[in-house]
């Protein structure tokens, strides 16, 4: 398969997931603290899942421990810098839409930076067999729509239109296609730098997961519901293991 059609293989299922994801969410008409806490600790479970299932053992297949911490180390560092200047945006405003704002466009930029090795895995699967590279596409387009609407909800809760959080959403997935070419080349000249690319990823979410998600849950709401998201998420995440 040539390297123009994996690089259109991986866009499309790229954007499939996270925009149908992503219209799910802007189109919720839920106003709940409750239940926008319950959603985002949902994402941080199924992102858990993901680096802990997904992209940590696919990354040690590749390469050795000290180049796969290396690669999480990088991941995180990254995020904080994203973090930063996301928060300089607000450091004047305190209300609490702003503060879903800034947790949506950080989710955003996060998967951005997670569909970036998962195009690499996709193109990578593709040069070895073509069965491989749809079975990666498939199961990565269905994981793909719950983190678009942990995209999408908490952007239009904070007033966000539509219109605008779709297309965020919809942008978030591009680089799925844009590694998807990146991994056709990459996975027949260097593996490891495929290998540092899902560690760092895994480094990314880590850091939405830990710095982002659950403390803007517990903000929101207290209560044990939302705790009952962040399980059903990790055990969501388990089952696309099976796919």
């Amino acid at each position: 398969m040539d390297i123009g059609t994996i690089s259109f293989y991986g866009l499309i299922f790229g954007i499939l997931g996270t925009s149908l994801g992503g219209i799910i969410g802007a189109f919720l008409n839920i106003k709940s603290n409750k239940f926008l806490s319950f959603i985002l600790e949902f994402a941080a479970g199924l992102m858990t899942a993901i680096v802990c299932f997904d992209l940590i053992p696919e990354a040690l297949k590749i390469i050795n421990i000290t180049k796969c911490i290396f690669g999480i180390f990088i991941g995180i560092i990254s995020m904080i810098f994203c973090d930063n200047i996301v928060n300089s945006c607000y450091k004047n405003d305190k209300k609490s839409s702003n503060s879903l704002l800034k947790t949506g466009i950080i989710i955003a930029i996060g998967l951005a930076i997670h569909n970036f090795p998962e195009g690499l895995a996709i193109g990578a699967g593709f040069e070895s067999s073509s069965t491989l590279g749809f079975k990666l596409a498939i199961a990565i387009a269905l994981h793909d729509i719950p983190e678009g609407v942990s995209i999408s909800l908490p952007l239009k809760s904070a007033g966000t239109s539509k219109r605008k959080s779709i297309i965020i959403t919809f942008l978030s997935g591009l680089t799925t296609g844009i590694g998807a070419f990146a991994g056709s080349i990459l996975g027949s000249i260097s593996l490891d730098l495929i290998g540092i690319s899902l560690a760092f990823a895994a480094g990314a979410m880590l850091y939405i997961v830990s710095c982002e998600l659950i403390p803007e849950s517990k903000n929101m709401y207290k209560g044990r519901f939302a705790s009952l998201g962040n399980m059903f998420g990790l055990i969501l995440g388990i089952l696309a293991q099976l796919i």
